[in-house]
């Protein structure tokens, strides 16, 4: 039996007529932290949007565990098990807290586990249990997305996609989500990074791809990756979105 939770074979898409992404493959396998990297437009972003079913591909194959799901509904790929830390954080801005991390579990039944996975997500983010009733519009930055985590793990994913976690965030806030970040990828999560701040996502990827003008133009072990002068001079940025 394949360990591949995730692949992509030979993916374009993209927005009118012109393709974002172009003959993308990639694969995350059980239990591994994927690094997506790429400067500004390399097309990160859009190819987060084609695996959760925004945007449809115009060609080739998107697969969960051996499963088609490339051009499926985006609700129908959520309740496979795919939760996504979106670009810009997207939290509920009125509502609480609490209510935002509950919405994550939304197609979760045992409520015990509920209770269990939210336990455990306060136990990462301790910052949100002093917010609990706190409407989620009043957070900073770095505790809206604490939360965007937070309510993502609640769904107790099969498949975690974070887009551009430290994106808009202080240096020094970024290096505390990452520690974060470090645990939870250590306790066996699978996930696809997606991030254009490459040293941060290598210190917890276990291989990465770099894109640029929407293609894989290099794809090795985040140790080789960190190491890649090439890399980091020719494809990497340190702002901007992709």
């Amino acid at each position: 039996m394949s360990d591949t939770v995730l692949a992509l074979h030979d993916v374009t898409a993209g927005y009118g007529p012109i393709p974002a992404i172009r003959s993308l493959s990639l694969e995350v396998r059980q239990g591994e932290v994927v690094a997506l990297l790429g400067a500004n437009g390399a097309g990160k972003t859009t190819t987060i949007r084609t695996i959760t079913g925004i945007i449809k591909p115009w060609s080739g194959t998107v697969t969960l565990a051996g499963r088609p799901i490339g051009g499926r509904p985006s609700a129908e790929i959520a309740a496979q098990g795919v939760a996504v830390v979106p670009e810009g954080r997207q939290v509920f801005a009125e509502l609480s807290v609490d209510d935002n991390l509950r919405i994550g579990a939304y197609r979760i039944r045992d409520r015990r586990a509920i209770e269990r996975t939210r336990d455990e997500v306060l136990g990462l983010f301790p910052v949100l249990r002093q917010r609990l009733t706190q409407r989620a519009g009043t957070l900073s930055g770095g505790e809206q997305q604490m939360l965007a985590v937070g309510r993502a793990l609640m769904l107790q994913p099969r498949l975690l996609l974070l887009d551009e976690p430290s994106m808009g965030l202080a240096p020094l806030v970024v290096e505390q989500l990452y520690e974060v970040l470090g645990r939870i990828v250590r306790t066996g999560v699978t996930a696809l990074l997606v991030e254009q701040n490459a040293p941060m996502a290598l210190s917890i990827a276990t291989r990465g791809y770099v894109l640029m003008s929407g293609s894989v133009v290099h794809a090795a072990s985040a140790a080789e990756l960190a190491d890649s002068s090439l890399v980091a001079d020719a494809y990497l940025g340190t702002h901007g979105r992709g």
